[in-house]
């Protein structure tokens, strides 16, 4: 079946973008090259998203189609966002503080100390206006975004010895991850912010000192214990973490309503599948670590939570101050959690 342009190249970027999507008119076949953060064999944030693009072409009999490229096909993973805002590529996917540098409010999107954990955060996202943030924050780049992935606590880092102290982190370069990253520098570590395929060279090289990246499953898929043994939990800078499909405006309007639809609730299924798959697996894959490859897990004390805790309250005060749009998201989750505190106090049992 012949396929034309989805759109007229007016400008340099949706030019870029014609280079790999096309539509036709009349049969409505549409298909999209989507720029992956993570790579397909990676599981949870990985393999979900790839069973994403196949159900998507599985419902609609082959005629929607979302072709997932692996990290660095088209760009690299650092630079989807300015990819997809410019028309130089039609689609993305990663998580949104990887964006940090141009829309700074992303940081507490895409995870948040001390915050919400998964169900809470959803919550506020889809019924206490968070989504309507986000959505308004990208558009200013001329992307539509949709939530498609979601993930509970996070390990909280690989290190080569323990830490016993926040003293003993002071001068580590370490890899970290949207407002966490803030908060570790805000104690004296330099952080860096990699994506998924680059921190295991940096941390055999030496370049970085240790790493957080993701939950148990995914870090043990990145072969971490490799290069440090010591594991710290719990994730006090990432309780929820989502993932962020990312559409260039002027190719997401050009779909039909169906279509448009029809992305939305894959999303929506893959946020279900990435957490239940996530919440099922993290406890055989701690096993894994202790037992097959000799990690050593540690809690962090209730000294050092205390530290990061401070330092967090100092970091969001900054932040909320130097960024309005950082500021209208921290409100609006507050006010949200205010009124949902009540619910937590008395409708769930306490752990």
């Amino acid at each position: 079946m012949e396929k034309k342009s989805i759109l007229t190249a007016t400008t340099a970027g949706i030019a870029g973008a014609l280079a790999f999507v096309a539509v036709p008119a009349a049969a409505q076949d549409v298909s999209i090259d989507m720029q992956s953060g993570f790579p397909s064999s990676v599981v949870q944030i990985g393999t979900n998203i790839t069973q994403m693009t196949e159900i998507v072409s599985t419902a609609t009999d082959g005629r929607l189609e979302i072709r997932f490229r692996e990290p660095g096909a088209l760009v690299p993973a650092l630079e989807i966002f300015e990819a997809v805002s410019s028309g130089a590529v039609p689609a993305g996917y990663g998580t949104p503080a990887w964006w940090a540098g141009i829309v700074p409010a992303t940081r507490l999107f895409g995870a948040i100390p001390f915050g919400p954990e998964p169900p809470e955060q959803l919550a506020w996202l889809y019924h206490g206006g968070g989504i309507e943030l986000l959505q308004a924050a990208y558009a200013e780049h001329n992307i539509h975004v949709e939530v498609c992935g979601i993930v509970g606590p996070e390990g909280a880092g690989w290190f080569r010895e323990p830490m016993e102290t926040i003293e003993d982190m002071q001068g580590l370069v370490m890899r970290h991850y949207g407002m966490g990253a803030l908060v570790m520098e805000e104690l004296g570590v330099s952080t860096q912010l990699l994506a998924a395929g680059d921190i295991y060279p940096a941390l055999e090289l030496g370049s970085i000192d240790a790493a957080e990246f993701s939950q148990p499953a995914i870090d043990i898929s990145l072969g971490f214990y490799e290069v440090a043994s010591h594991y710290y939990l719990p994730g006090w800078h990432q309780p929820t973490t989502i993932n962020d499909l990312l559409i260039n405006m002027d190719v997401w309007e050009g779909l039909s309503e169906a279509d448009r639809t029809m992305i939305q609730l894959a999303c929506r299924d893959n946020t279900f599948r990435m957490f239940t798959e996530a919440e099922a697996i993290q406890g055989d894959a701690l096993i894994e670590l202790q037992e097959e490859h000799g990690v050593t897990l540690h809690r962090w004390s209730d000294e050092q939570i205390d530290a990061f805790q401070e330092a967090w309250d100092r970091v969001i005060e900054r932040e909320s101050e130097a960024h309005p749009a950082v500021a209208e998201a921290w409100d609006s989750l507050q006010a949200f959690r205010e009124q949902h505190t009540v619910w937590r106090e008395y409708g769930y049992l306490n752990p």
